[in-house]
């Protein structure tokens, strides 16, 4: 570990335990330098509130990955021009964030913390500018039609939407979306779909219990509606080159990924063979096993494994998805896709460090709603 994410995470130490509290105060620090910025966020601050600091966090934590941290970075940029964002908003941004870490630090802060975060600060917004400038040609996001909207279970929903501009995205990429119901609060799903010559984009989404925005695109939003998406993000994408069998590992709506990937790889595969396992609570939270099936109906070289964790009547795996995928196998020679909640990608990655898959091999998004 170097000296600067040596110095980072141990000051990181000092204020970890009063997150929520740094957040407010950071949130405060730039409405009150800068009340003009209010607008950009939503009206409720509990939900947004770790957002922004959580991303400079995650960043600061990835300094000893510079790829990783550069892709990151300049697609937070690209992200980040849905709010108009200009290169003198990061300085205020950095000046709230130095004054809520030294407020909460107290005296145990140093020059030397001090020091460290305005050089990893500097990295990320330049890296951020530069992202959003390379990005000028596209719009800071764009205006989408819904076209249909299906309910599939108690909370999950499979909608359809097509830009009124083109936009380029690859398999396994995620969207910020917001949605008249809610304005101004922005959340992430993935394209369910890999790009096709229509332009039409398909997400699938589950109403949590404080999701708001999740909650109002599985239940209130309807064809003819006007949606907002963000820049296209996330690495989660094939590498043709590779020549190597696949594994998709999916818990609930993570699906959506994985079915994009799996549909690009029914464009051009032919030498592959890719292995889907699918998991959920109970059956009716397989609600799109239908589609798997009947692409792997299709394509001989894709199989599709299906496992609920909670219902005793269920006839297939049984148990978690993570612990499905250890019974099958051996895997050390596949490239791994997985996609779920935290706490399911977690266990996933658990699962496979002990079954000695190397880890450059697993490429992975976590996701929830707020």
């Amino acid at each position: 570990m170097n000296s600067l994410s040596r110095l980072l995470k141990e000051s990181w130490t000092l204020v970890e335990e009063q997150q929520d509290k740094l957040a407010s105060y950071f949130y405060a620090r730039i409405f009150l330098a800068h009340p003009q910025v209010r607008d950009l966020f939503p009206v409720q601050m509990d939900v947004q509130r770790a957002r922004l600091l959580g991303a400079i966090v995650t960043a600061v934590q990835t300094l000893e990955d510079p790829e990783r941290l550069d892709e990151y970075l300049r697609g937070l940029g690209r992200d980040h021009r849905k709010f108009h964002t200009t290169p003198e908003q990061y300085d205020v941004v950095r000046g709230a964030l130095m004054d809520a870490l030294r407020a909460f630090a107290g005296d145990q802060w140093s020059p030397e913390y001090d020091q460290a975060w305005r050089d990893a600060y500097d990295v990320i917004a330049r890296k951020m500018i530069q992202g959003a400038e390379e990005d000028a040609a596209n719009p800071p996001y764009w205006h989408a039609e819904v076209l249909t909207h299906e309910r599939r279970s108690r909370d999950i929903a499979v909608f359809t939407c097509r830009p009124l501009q083109p936009m380029e995205y690859r398999a396994g990429q995620y969207v910020s979306i917001e949605c008249k119901y809610q304005p101004r609060l922005w959340r992430t799903y993935s394209m369910a779909n890999a790009p096709s010559k229509d332009g039409v984009l398909e997400f699938h989404v589950r109403a949590l219990g404080a999701g708001w925005v999740s909650s109002a695109l599985v239940r209130r939003v309807k064809p003819g509606d006007m949606i907002r998406l963000a820049a296209p993000m996330g690495s989660m994408t094939l590498d043709r080159r590779s020549t190597r069998d696949v594994v998709c590992v999916a818990g609930g709506t993570g699906l959506a990924p994985i079915k994009s990937l799996v549909e690009e790889l029914t464009r051009y595969n032919r030498t592959r063979w890719v292995h889907v396992f699918f998991g959920a609570n109970d059956r009716a939270d397989l609600y799109d096993l239908n589609v798997l099936n009947q692409l792997a109906a299709r394509h001989p070289w894709l199989s599709v494994v299906p496992a609920c964790s909670d219902d005793p009547g269920w006839t297939g795996e049984q148990g978690n998805i993570s612990d499905v995928v250890a019974r099958y196998g051996p895997w050390e020679d596949h490239d791994f896709f997985v996609s779920g909640s935290a706490a399911m990608v977690r266990s996933t990655l658990r699962t496979l460090a002990e079954l000695q898959v190397p880890s450059i091999r697993v490429k992975y998004d976590a996701f929830g709603d707020g």
